[in-house]
């Protein structure tokens, strides 16, 4: 099923992400950590699938939604038309995908380098999708 609007959608994932994190994540304020991994788990995990929503609306990588696509399809999709995105879908993919959602990284740091990444990702996604 095509998203009407998937640029939108990556926005509210992010929105989730923030939600996730602002009302379950316990911060340590003075060592600026997060007290519980789960909550930073779930918040990258959908931070990197909206990114990967926006991607998907520009690039078309994933047109088999049954079948699971590799980073380096993404990657290589994004690399022939744009190379700044291209840092910014690296840079995602370790703090999202790899700091955030597998090793569940702690620092509140990480987590808001997740989020900046991730809207300049849908942002740079959305300016590039033709005008109706």
């Amino acid at each position: 099923m095509k998203r009407k609007d998937p640029i939108a959608e990556a926005r509210r994932y992010v929105e989730n992400a923030r939600k996730t994190l602002n009302e379950n994540g316990e911060l340590d304020v003075e060592t600026k950590l997060y007290q519980d991994e789960k909550y930073v788990r779930a918040a990258g995990n959908y931070l990197w699938l909206g990114v990967l929503m926006a991607l998907d609306a520009v690039f078309n990588v994933r047109t088999d939604r049954r079948k699971r696509v590799n980073i380096n399809d993404y990657l290589e999709a994004v690399g022939k038309r744009d190379k700044k995105l291209l840092s910014y879908v690296n840079a995602g993919y370790e703090t999202m995908h790899l700091s955030m959602n597998y090793d569940g990284n702690h620092a509140k740091g990480v987590s808001d380098d997740g989020f900046r990444i991730a809207n300049t990702i849908i942002d740079r996604c959305e300016m590039m999708l033709p005008t109706n």
